[in-house]
């Protein structure tokens, strides 16, 4: 399961991280998040070794929410090098999350 992260960590667990890393901007109270998180549960195993995923909580986390723009749950935000690469809102299907997972866990 996604590790839950917060302001306080996210340089360390994003910015600086080694792989590319896959935020996930949620609620707890987002069926489609809720609908999500078993997708990138399977998507972390799959690529545990190749891309890492946390998520973000954006009632506790409404500043960080704020600094990159998210306005609605979920967004997932792909880093790459400590820069936002790519972006998708909303639920996706696996298929289409891994098209794009792909051209950064390579």
């Amino acid at each position: 399961m996604a590790k839950r992260i917060s302001k306080d960590d996210f340089e360390a667990e994003v910015l600086n991280s080694n792989l590319p890393v896959v935020v996930e901007f949620y609620s707890d109270s987002c069926i489609p998040c809720k609908q999500l998180s078993p997708i990138l549960g399977g998507i972390e195993d799959d690529y545990e070794d190749k891309l890492k995923v946390v998520k973000v909580n954006v009632n506790f986390d409404a500043e960080l929410a704020q600094e990159y723009e998210v306005a609605a749950s979920p967004t997932l935000l792909f880093f790459k090098d400590g820069k936002e690469a790519e972006r998708i809102r909303g639920l996706v299907k696996r298929p289409e999350l891994e098209e794009t997972v792909k051209k950064y866990a390579d």
